[in-house]
């Protein structure tokens, strides 16, 4: 029997709402602002503001971040260190696992609310077994998915959707999983001033150089990572999965 209009509005509603703001915010240009560049540009400007407004800058922090999240926009990284620029690597990272959270909470029911049970009751015997499988270890597969940096972020967020992963779970790890990434970008933008500083000189000297047409102003969130900072949060990835090789190891022994 076809849904009626009003159950088709409710499953697919907050999916569709979703699409159509992130098309806006690409639309307006909007999202070219979630750069480092465009921090550095206006860093007077926003340090002056959050040192006469900081509970006002929060919120709007946390607003922005969500809708990052949410939207599964670019900048996620650029945001994250511009928090730790802005407010300070601890109340900054604070408040961006709790905003991220909040992101990646909202695009995970919009799309099991939409897609999740559909997607599940049409899956072939691979689908299921594999949806088995996850659920089964829920926690430690997602808690690896999030301490491990290898993985799109908003890939992340999807993904439990489809695989019967319950709320509960996804939330607790998510808010852990993303702690050491986000304290770690947190940490790197606590010291952002030094690397604004040293292309700024970077960027002059090629100015005078070559002239401004020949030169560009910009900083690659990226680059600010060590490789010793990525092993770790492999080897966390790796801890976080313990659990999952302890019970397989004891089934083989059992069986």
């Amino acid at each position: 029997m076809p849904e009626s209009q009003g159950g088709l509005v409710r499953r697919f509603g907050p999916i569709a709402a979703i699409i159509c703001a992130a098309a806006f915010v690409y639309a307006m240009g909007w999202h070219e602002y979630l750069s480092l560049s465009k921090i550095a540009e206006n860093r007077g400007f926003l340090r002056d503001f959050v040192s006469s407004n900081l509970a006002l800058a929060l919120l709007i922090y946390a607003g922005i971040y969500i809708a990052i999240v949410a939207f599964s926009l670019p900048g996620g990284a650029a945001a994250t260190i511009a928090g730790g620029f802005l407010f300070g690597w601890q109340l900054g990272g604070l408040v961006t696992i709790v905003a991220a959270t909040i992101g990646a909470t909202a695009l995970f029911l919009a799309a099991r609310t939409s897609l999740g049970e559909a997607l599940r009751a049409k899956a072939g015997p691979a689908i299921r077994k594999l949806t088995d499988g996850f659920k089964e270890n829920a926690f430690s597969y997602l808690l690896f998915l999030r301490l491990v940096p290898a993985f799109p972020f908003w890939l992340v967020n999807l993904a439990p959707a489809f695989l019967g992963v319950p709320l509960g779970t996804y939330v607790l790890a998510t808010f852990i999983g993303i702690i050491p990434g986000t304290f770690a970008f947190s940490f790197v933008g606590a010291g952002l001033d030094s690397v604004i500083s040293a292309q700024q000189t970077s960027y002059e000297a090629c100015m005078a150089e070559k002239g401004a047409d020949a030169c560009t102003f910009s900083i690659d969130p990226s680059s600010l990572l060590t490789p010793q900072l990525l092993i770790a949060f492999a080897a966390l990835g790796v801890v976080a999965l313990l659990p999952v090789i302890v019970q397989k190891v004891r089934s083989k022994k059992m069986s």
